[in-house]
């Protein structure tokens, strides 16, 4: 599933072609993704103006100029193509991730923009969605009323990451995992972060917060790693493993940087560590981590 700054990149691609565009017509072809489509879904679409495209998470959000803002996720497979007005598409076929990939089977939902501009959402398994909300309402809406911090910006720090983590025995890992707790963070990101701040993902999340609820050292890095990262990855337009590439259809780089995720049995890129990256099951997911230089599970400090 893509992740914050697959999320983030392809906002980037969106912007030109819908910020202060209007939506001239919307097609459907089909009645819903995930969910069914919102009532009169393209009707309260056409004829409005994109105010701004920002990110919540993994979400992608536009405002209105009718009061209600646009919900976009791309679910697991879902890619938005643009055909711009002097006939160039930014989704050549031969960037193509997979074989189904750009289909025009898949391709679910049309927008026409004002600017001569065509975006199309195409979505092969369909677990991404789109919806409808109230602009005033967006931060208590279903999406996002549970919805924990941003890890970009200045929300996550130290002290933050010691409040949400106090008292918690949960793996450090699941605990950043937590939508609930810190917003955005996926698995890959999660195994890098970890090891740069060498951290062993199985130690208490609590770990990184002193008796008196301050943040531990480990804390400090661990936000400072977080960032660094997913920024890292944003200006490398995100990961590209299977399903993902940016609405220009190129793949995205930072799967060449990656350190720990989907390296198990090569040996750990950290300076001086000589360990060799090994692989266990967390809630289900796989987690990359070198036990060589990433702290024992017990140690926070």
């Amino acid at each position: 599933m893509p992740e914050l700054p697959e999320v983030e990149t392809v906002r980037r691609g969106l912007a030109p072609a819908m910020v202060g565009a209007r939506f001239a017509r919307v097609s459907l072809r089909r009645e819903g993704l995930r969910f069914p489509f919102p009532e009169r879904f393209a009707e309260r679409l056409e004829g409005r103006t994109v105010t701004a495209l920002a990110r919540r998470a993994k979400y992608l959000t536009a405002p209105l100029d009718s009061g209600e803002t646009l919900i976009l996720h791309l679910g697991m497979s879902g890619r938005f193509d643009v055909a711009l007005p002097d006939g160039r598409n930014l989704s050549p076929g031969e960037f193509y991730l997979e074989g189904a990939q750009g289909s025009p089977k898949h391709d679910h939902v049309v927008m026409a923009m004002s600017s001569g501009a065509t975006v199309t959402y195409n979505d092969v398994r369909r677990f991404g969605f789109m919806d409808l909300v109230p602009t005033e309402g967006l931060a208590a809406c279903r999406h996002f009323a549970a919805m924990g911090i941003e890890p970009l910006g200045e929300a996550l720090t130290a002290e933050a990451v010691a409040a949400l983590f106090r008292h918690r025995i949960t793996p450090l890992k699941s605990a950043l995992l937590d939508q609930r707790l810190i917003a955005g963070l996926g698995n890959i990101y999660v195994c890098e972060a970890l090891h740069r701040a060498g951290l062993h993902p199985e130690m208490p999340a609590g770990a990184l917060a002193r008796p008196d609820g301050g943040p531990t050292p480990k804390a400090r890095l661990l936000a400072k790693v977080i960032r660094e990262v997913l920024t890292e990855a944003v200006a490398a337009g995100g990961s590209t493993l299977r399903d993902y590439a940016q609405t220009d259809g190129k793949a995205g780089g930072f799967q060449h940087r990656f350190r720990v995720y989907d390296r198990l049995g090569q040996v750990c890129t950290a300076k001086g560590c000589g360990g060799t990256v090994t692989r266990i099951v967390q809630a289900g997911r796989s987690t990359f981590f070198c036990g060589a230089c990433q702290a024992p599970r017990e140690s926070g400090a």
